[in-house]
């Protein structure tokens, strides 16, 4: 009898296991799909025999494959094939949501897979919690005078079951932010789920679409699909979770895929925070004082909420833009002596709870979660007291002020309580490595040991790629941009991606949009007017249209005609925001050691937007002074640019670049 009769070869229990799977994936990749109608890559066959190096010895591997070589196709077979074999699902962290759809799609990756292998795949979606729609909060917004109607919209769309007794018969999944792609990035904050928002004393818990789906999705035999950030969220409360007696986010993997790996260190940052605002400490007191306490407990509470308030009105005082983000720096001595006495107060209130308790008068459940949040409040704040391996900075949002600290040291946190597990992680992009050495992203992850291997992209990027960057020696670089971003939509009549690297570049173009007469030819797309899969699939559907994203460097894959022409806006050197500040403290050389590699990465990923199949053609733009002016940078650009491109600069009078005319692309089409 068959050890698995799941496994798709046949699999004896005194047989190798990884012997069989060798065999199999052979006949995959040299019979099963070129029968199939797909090409034979010899890229695609050296990374898959690369990868059962990792998975047979429960290895890190860093996977540098190029545009083209299938390296999605190749990790998803081995994480299929040994999570059935170590009858543990397999755990794929994508960057972002729209890497997600591209996975999960109708005639996505997996879909594709499944169709031709006949496999049956158990896949399941495990998104950040910020995705879903927090009930809580949608009512608040419609309790709200004159409230916009699209809150009614959603409203009308909840399953009946939310609203009454009924019971649910089956698993119904709502309230993630795909259902709702009509609604901005700002409508959605409004009532989508929030890290203030605590979840343990909500009378809607059980039928909350976050929790629905997270109990659908821990019963996945084969894939969990999830982003980084939420993995990084599973592991930041992973202590925390058990202390309450919830169960972690993500269950048990039996490996797990770090898709645009490069990008994890970016979602441990974001995860690996605490976060202290005064209205959030204010709702959760106030739960206490609604219970039969003793004057001098509602006394205390009353002394540290004052005092919170005052901090809080310090914080706003002191706390300065950074520009290019939305962080704000804090001037740290005028806040500390009073941040001390707040400390202060709530080990006061933390010993006077010990004695409340005793008394029965206030819910044993309901006290736990109040004691773990405080608990949580004064460890952050005493971290940043201590002022060492800290990084901290201040964000502003509907009149709210949220202080954000942050252990300096995360890759210590990775080392510790992800790399240690004795299980394959592999990470795959096409850029990992820095002058051909992954040491660089190791070490800022805590990896000491690891496997790894780049194997080229197939395409004929000479052929397929022209590249760009004119000479903007004019005192207006802004309008000098934008003239050259004009003529280069003229020539492909639109069919553009352009990357900017804030917000603020995004959104002053936008209003150049709307101003300049020759730009109304085309339609816009930006970034936050919708859900970003809802864009992209909008941006593919119409060739003429243009696309304009902060963060689509990585992950966008529209091939054929709709994207001929990337235009990059500014080099993407890491913003100067308390982050890389402290990255930059730590470096003895902090151009060579942190922004020069973090660009050249970024600089890579937004490069290969443009050529997704041997088809594609198109030009890259790359629209910067300072490269036109500094050799070095000239210089370490050009030793990243795919095999055969070369960096030609143009003066901005100099004849447009040849690309596809509108005829061609219909062809191609």
């Amino acid at each position: 009898m068959k050890a698995s009769q799941q496994l798709p070869f046949a699999y004896e229990l005194h047989e190798s296991f990884f012997e069989k799977l060798n065999e199999w994936i052979g006949d995959v990749f040299y019979d099963l799909l070129p029968e199939a109608g797909m090409e034979l890559r010899d890229e695609q066959i050296f990374m898959a025999f690369q990868l059962e190096k990792a998975f047979r010895e429960k290895k890190v591997m860093f996977a540098e494959a190029g545009v083209g070589t299938g390296k999605t196709i190749v990790y998803l077979l081995y994480a299929i094939c040994y999570a059935r074999y170590m009858r543990k699902p397999a755990i794929i962290a994508c960057a972002d949501e729209s890497l997600i759809e591209q996975l999960v799609k109708k005639d996505g990756d997996i879909d594709k897979l499944s169709n031709l292998l006949g496999l049956s795949i158990d896949v399941r979606l495990a998104k950040s919690r910020e995705q879903y729609l927090c009930l809580e909060k949608l009512e608040a917004e419609r309790s709200r005078e004159d409230y916009p109607d699209h809150y009614d919209m959603v409203y009308d769309r909840l399953p009946s079951f939310v609203h009454t007794n009924q019971t649910m018969q089956a698993f119904t999944p709502y309230g993630d932010r795909k259902q709702y792609p009509e609604l901005d990035d700002e409508a959605w904050s409004r009532i989508n789920w929030d890290t203030f928002q605590d979840c343990f004393v909500c009378k809607k818990r059980h039928r909350c679409g976050q929790t629905l789906s997270r109990e659908d999705y821990r019963q996945a035999t084969d894939l969990i699909i999830c982003s980084h950030d939420f993995y990084m969220e599973h592991v930041w409360t992973y202590e925390a979770r058990k202390r309450e007696g919830q169960l972690p986010f993500l269950p048990e993997a039996s490996s797990v895929v770090f898709d645009e790996g490069h990008l994890l260190e970016v979602a441990a940052q974001n995860a690996l925070t605490y976060k202290y605002r005064h209205n959030s400490l204010e709702e959760l007191l106030t739960r206490l004082l609604q219970n039969d306490v003793r004057e001098p407990f509602a006394v205390l509470i009353e002394e540290l909420l004052s005092q919170s308030l005052y901090v809080s009105q310090l914080i706003e005082q002191h706390a300065r833009p950074v520009p290019g983000t939305v962080r704000h720096e804090l001037k740290t001595a005028a806040v500390l002596t009073e941040l001390q006495r707040l400390v202060s107060y709530i080990g006061q209130l933390e010993e006077e709870m010990v004695f409340e308790s005793e008394l029965f008068t206030i819910d044993d459940y309901q006290l736990r979660i109040v004691e773990e949040h405080l608990e949580t409040i004064k460890h952050a704040l005493t971290l940043y007291l201590q002022q060492e391996n800290v990084i901290s900075w201040v964000e502003r949002e509907d009149g709210l002020v949220t202080l954000v600290i942050m252990p300096e040291m995360v890759e210590e946190v990775l080392k510790e309580q992800v790399f240690s597990k004795n299980i394959p992680f592999i990470f795959s992009s096409a850029t990992l490595s820095v002058d051909g050495s992954f040491d660089y992203i190791a070490s800022s992850l805590g990896i000491e040991e690891y496997v790894s291997f780049s194997v080229d992209s197939p395409f004929d990027y000479a052929a397929q790629m022209k590249l760009f960057t004119p000479r903007l020696f004019t005192e207006d670089v802004w309008e000098a941009k934008l003239e050259y971003a004009v003529n280069l939509l003229e020539k492909t009549d639109g069919s553009a991606l352009l990357l900017f690297t804030n917000h603020e570049e995004l959104q002053r173009f936008k209003l150049a949009v709307k101003s300049e007469p020759r730009l109304q030819k085309w339609p816009f797309l930006f970034e936050g007017e919708q859900e970003i899969s809802r864009l992209i699939s909008l941006f593919q559907a119409d060739v003429q249209t243009v696309l304009c994203a902060v963060s689509l460097w990585e992950g966008l894959d529209i091939p054929g005609p709709s994207l001929s022409n990337v235009i990059i806006w500014s080099l993407p050197f890491p913003p100067a925001d308390p982050v890389f500040t402290a990255k930059r403290h730590r470096a003895r050389n902090p151009y060579a050691e942190v922004d020069l590699p973090y660009m050249l990465l970024r600089l890579r990923q937004g490069i290969g937007r443009l050529i997704r199949t041997h088809h594609d053609q198109g030009v890259v733009t790359i629209l910067s002074p300072e490269l036109c002016q500094q050799q070095e940078l000239q210089s370490a650009i050009r030793a990243i640019l795919p095999n055969g491109v070369q960096m030609k600069m143009e003066g901005l009078d100099a004849e447009m670049p040849d690309l596809p005319t509108v005829e061609a692309k219909n062809m191609i089409e």
